[in-house]
């Protein structure tokens, strides 16, 4: 998979981009993001890419020239690339739009700042507006690196194990239950015997009705469009009748 990020900060990039998942992906050719500065497509000598709201107001808006020229340069010979605008006012990025995202070979990011981008950029050049949340960030930077992390695990070979993805909070609707690794005693605090009997039917289910309570207890809300089967309601059931916090 392939990005193109436009942004007018590109060296706020440098370091998440190089380290860890993302950067073993692009050194195995699994991966690989161009960033691009959006003043390098301004079309003026002073390299200008914001300019004052018409009826006036505070703040600054992104003009539509750089932007236009940096995306019909870079899609030039891939025109049907996905451009997506990251900014509040789009689409929540769940799990479920990082899978879809994964499904193109080559993304187009622009990265908003200040008051966001002249509206003749949404109606006409973008295809999509993705937002990571439901507050305000300085710019799209952050929200562009969230995107670029999210998908670049859901593809084939970036991770080290194929089933992780299939086991994260949010994968299949749910939270994740606990982990425990050694010691199996720490401050008087045990693992679960569970865990540590072999018997991986049974480390199964638990592990199962874990994340069915954490998600009862965290995150009621994705039960309902989770897919449960009836032994996940029966689960369900029964632990809404307990008391909350016990995880025993």
């Amino acid at each position: 998979m392939h990005f193109d990020v436009l942004t007018l900060f590109p060296d706020i990039f440098r370091g998440p981009l190089d380290e860890s998942i993302l950067k073993r992906a692009q050194e195995k050719g699994l991966l690989s993001i161009a960033l691009h500065n959006i003043r390098d497509y301004a079309i003026d000598k002073h390299h200008i890419t914001d300019d004052a709201p018409y009826g006036g107001g505070g703040g600054m808006v992104m003009k539509p020239e750089p932007l236009f020229a940096a995306v019909e340069t870079i899609t030039a010979e891939e025109p049907d690339a996905p451009v997506i605008l990251l900014t509040p006012q789009g689409r929540l990025f769940t799990q479920a739009v990082a899978a879809e995202l994964a499904r193109h070979s080559h993304i187009v990011l622009i990265c908003g700042r200040y008051e966001g981008v002249d509206e003749r950029v949404r109606q006409h050049l973008v295809t999509d507006e993705i937002s990571i949340g439901d507050y305000v960030l300085t710019g799209g930077e952050l929200a562009a690196m969230v995107v670029i992390d999210a998908v670049a695990r859901l593809l084939p070979g970036v991770l080290g194990d194929p089933g992780a993805t299939l086991e994260d909070s949010h994968a299949q609707g749910l939270l994740e239950g606990p982990h425990y690794t050694r010691p199996a005693v720490f401050r008087g605090w045990e693992v679960p015997e569970i865990l540590c009997s072999g018997n991986h039917a049974a480390v199964a289910r638990w592990r199962r009705e874990q994340a069915l309570r954490r998600t009862l207890e965290r995150r009621p809300d994705l039960l309902a469009r989770a897919e449960l089967t009836s032994e996940d309601r029966e689960s369900l059931e029964r632990l809404a009748a307990e008391s909350p916090g016990d995880d025993k």
